[in-house]
């Protein structure tokens, strides 16, 4: 595996900084999977989600993290609602459509990040399915990012759900319903004994990279 860093300018005002994990080429997958960090306000960046990055390519995806707008080593100013944050998205998922070897793509968000990345994936043609970890669909995400669900809900793409059955955002019953609204397939997966921020931690990668992977797998 290797890794590549680079800079994704937007405009003058605006880089993105983006790492692409290659597996071996002899071992590559068919979807290229882009990786969405947590909110940059929470302190979320792509560090966080490196981890996974490595599992999935370990597994042949060439998988793609980035800072979003005011994260890491990005430039720009982040939002409170992460409305902003949709372009980051979509801006990386075009990148990477045009620069790497799978035009597949399949999209995968992190709490707060689930909701601007399920924001995006519509705008993309090349985005086949999309992942929503820790989805917070409890009403303080209604509250404050429920702007970005509808598009998500709507979508006729693929979608596939994890979230720890005590998630302190979500309840399950909140979970179920939300998802009563969904559109197109969908898949879910509650882990049991498991909270929001548990399900964040190093330990759960290899778990998390198995369902997004197996999900991607049945994409193609």
């Amino acid at each position: 595996m290797t890794v590549e860093f680079v800079t994704v300018v937007v405009d003058e005002e605006l880089s993105l900084k983006v790492r692409v994990f290659r597996p071996d080429e002899t071992e590559t997958r068919d979807a290229v999977i882009v990786l969405v960090h947590q909110h940059t306000l929470f302190g979320g960046n792509q560090g966080l989600v490196m981890g996974l990055a490595n599992q999935l390519a370990a597994k042949g995806f060439v998988t793609v993290t980035f800072d979003m707008r005011g994260a890491g080593r990005s430039t720009g100013r982040a939002s409170i609602t992460g409305t902003a944050e949709v372009q980051d998205v979509v801006t990386v998922c075009r990148w990477a459509a045009s620069h790497l070897p799978a035009p597949r793509i399949v999209v995968s968000g992190s709490s707060v990040g689930a909701t601007i990345s399920g924001a995006a994936i519509d705008q993309v043609e090349q985005v086949i399915g999309y992942v929503g970890l820790g989805y917070p669909f409890g009403w303080l995400g209604w509250l404050f990012f429920g702007q970005h669900k509808e598009p998500l809900l709507n979508s006729k793409k693929p979608k596939l759900f994890v979230m720890g059955e005590r998630d302190g955002f979500t309840s399950v019953r909140q979970f179920r319903n939300a998802l009563k609204l969904a559109t197109g397939r969908i898949v879910t997966h509650l882990l049991p004994k498991v909270g929001h921020f548990q399900m964040e931690r190093p330990s759960f990668d290899a778990t998390l990279a198995e369902k997004i992977g197996a999900f991607a797998t049945s994409l193609e």
